[in-house]
C-alpha cells in the first residue's frame, strides 16, 4: 500500500484579499485557509435583505453603517475573514474598504448548510469582537430569532418566536416586529 502525504499550502490574508476581489465566489479565511461559500435562496435573500433596510433607515445621517452579504468581517485575534449576511457597524475609525473589524451587531440567517457552524464556530468567534454588542441568528424555516447580547463580561439569550413579538437592537436603538423581519417570505 503507498500512502503519501497530501500538503495543504496555506495563504497569508493579503493573499487572501487580493483573491477574492478577483474571485467569482466568495470564500472565508481561516488562519492561512479558505473556504468556498455556498450560495443562498430566496427566502435566506429575502430576510437579509428586510433586515438590511430596516437598518440602513434607522442608519441615516449617522456615523453608523448597515452592509449586506460582501462585506467582510475580520477579527485579527482569530485571524479570520467572514462574511457575515448582516452587518452593523458604528465605529468612524474602522472604515477599511473591504472589511470591518468592530461591528455592533451581526445577522446571520440560518440555512440547513452553515446553521452548525453559525451556532457554534461564529458564535465562539463573534464573542471574542470586544465591540460586539449584539449576535442575531434568524431562521428562515419558521418565524424565530435568537439573540445573542452582551451584557458586561456575559452573553444573554433571547428566543423570539411569536408573530407579535418585537425584536429591540440596541446597539442602533431600533424595534423590528417580526412581520418586518419575514415580510414576503412564505413558509412551506
Amino acid at each position: 500500500m503507498n500512502t503519501q502525504a497530501v500538503q495543504v499550502n496555506t495563504i497569508s490574508h493579503n493573499e487572501y484579499l487580493e483573491g477574492e476581489l478577483e474571485s467569482e465566489i466568495r470564500h472565508e479565511y481561516y488562519d492561512g485557509y479558505i473556504h468556498a461559500m455556498a450560495g443562498a435562496g430566496a427566502k435566506h435573500n429575502t430576510i437579509a435583505g428586510n433586515l438590511f433596510s430596516q437598518l440602513r433607515q434607522k442608519t441615516r445621517g449617522t456615523s453608523c453603517r448597515a452592509f449586506i452579504a460582501d462585506m467582510k468581517l475580520y477579527i485579527p485575534e482569530l485571524n479570520r475573514f467572514y462574511y457575515p449576511d448582516v452587518l452593523l457597524a458604528c465605529d468612524p475609525d474602522d472604515n477599511e474598504e473591504y472589511y470591518r473589524q468592530n461591528p455592533c451587531l451581526i445577522i446571520e440567517v440560518l440555512s440547513p448548510a452553515t446553521e452548525a457552524i453559525d451556532r457554534r464556530e461564529k458564535l465562539h468567534a463573534y464573542q471574542q469582537i470586544t465591540s460586539l454588542q449584539e449576535y442575531l441568528l434568524v431562521s428562515q424555516e419558521k418565524m424565530q430569532l435568537e439573540l445573542y447580547r452582551r451584557d458586561g463580561e456575559h452573553w444573554q439569550y433571547l428566543m423570539l418566536d411569536n408573530e407579535q413579538d418585537t425584536l429591540k437592537i440596541d446597539c442602533l436603538d431600533l424595534e423590528l416586529g417580526m412581520p418586518d423581519i419575514y415580510e414576503d417570505v412564505v413558509f412551506s
